[in-house]
């Protein structure tokens, strides 16, 4: 049997120097279909003594499901703005245009990122949200890669912090990705780099300021069958003719035989043809969920105590 969501190991203890009472909002901006994992993923991750608000970007067209979902559950982006926020979570939006800054979203969120950036104690960017941020703050333009950047990854730490305390080194990520940002640019541009992997590249960096900018290129919060359904999901755009090249399986995921025998049937799958792609199993222990949980687990405990310092010396009422 296969692990799912509810196997996941619970979040590590709270620890004592984490408020009770964090608010923390998430800015929702995933597609549709992935609307209600991506806000379960994060709450997981953020624990139950964390009151989490849930906000969207009305500029992105949704279908009447979606709408229907986020109607009684979520305000719009401006209403950040008077919630009380203390840190703040912005996911990305599957790209429609070749550019950014072409999407019609895209001055809602510059705002949203602008704002953040100076009245949160801290926010964190995942994924395209990570590259969205780091082109409109400095410039920095996220580059193509050559083939999807799919699988499970070993990233090291580059030195100490805070976010990283009790982590194993390295540590298990997953990433899906078509783009990537280079190291160099980031670094010139006052980013630090946290953790790297030799075959993904950068995995998680920051930039201080009014608000702790926290950027994460892989997706720590995902379920152990998450890429399994991404594989098969991109199986079917190529049988389907919506992706011109075939996929390649995530890297460093799925057990050797489940490995073995999907190489075998993807290899046979056709585009335009009829047969469908095979089940993709998750692997029977995923390696990253413990540590997701103890890089948040060390996230609130950067917020409540940033918060606390904040609030004696004033900044925080100023903001």
């Amino acid at each position: 049997m296969h692990p799912s969501a509810l196997d996941l190991p619970a979040p590590r203890p709270r620890p004592a120097g984490i408020p009770e009472r964090l608010t923390v909002g998430l800015l929702n901006n995933m597609p549709d279909a992935a609307l209600a994992a991506t806000e379960r993923q994060f709450a997981r991750l953020l624990g139950p003594g964390v009151r989490l608000l849930r906000f969207h970007l009305p500029e992105i067209a949704r279908g009447p499901q979606a709408a229907a979902y986020l109607g009684p559950r979520s305000a719009p982006a401006d209403a950040m703005e008077s919630a009380g926020l203390d840190a703040l979570i912005v996911t990305g939006c599957e790209p429609r245009a070749a550019s950014l800054p072409d999407e019609p979203y895209w001055p809602a969120l510059t705002r949203a990122i602008d704002w953040a950036a100076e009245h949160t104690v801290s926010t964190l960017f995942s994924c395209l949200a990570a590259h969205a941020a780091v082109l409109h703050r400095d410039g920095i333009a996220r580059r193509r890669l050559p083939a999807k950047r799919s699988g499970v990854f070993a990233c090291r730490a580059t030195g100490r912090h805070p976010l990283l305390a009790g982590l194993p080194d390295p540590l298990p990520v997953p990433h899906s990705r078509y783009n990537d940002l280079p190291e160099a640019d980031l670094a010139a541009a006052g980013y630090a780099v946290l953790t790297r992997s030799e075959e993904a590249g950068v995995d998680l960096f920051v930039k201080p300021g009014p608000s702790l900018l926290v950027f994460l290129q892989g997706h720590p919060e995902y379920d152990p069958d998450s890429l399994a359904r991404e594989y098969r999901r991109d199986l079917l755009r190529y049988r389907d003719g919506e992706r011109a090249d075939r996929p390649h399986p995530p890297a460093h995921y799925f057990d050797p035989e489940v490995a073995a025998r999907l190489a075998d049937v993807a290899g046979r799958l056709a585009p335009g043809g009829q047969e469908d792609p095979p089940p993709c199993p998750a692997p029977v222990r995923a390696p990253w969920p413990e540590a997701a949980a103890g890089l948040f687990a060390n996230w609130l405990a950067l917020v409540g105590a940033r918060r606390g310092r904040l609030a004696r010396t004033g900044a925080l009422a100023a903001s």
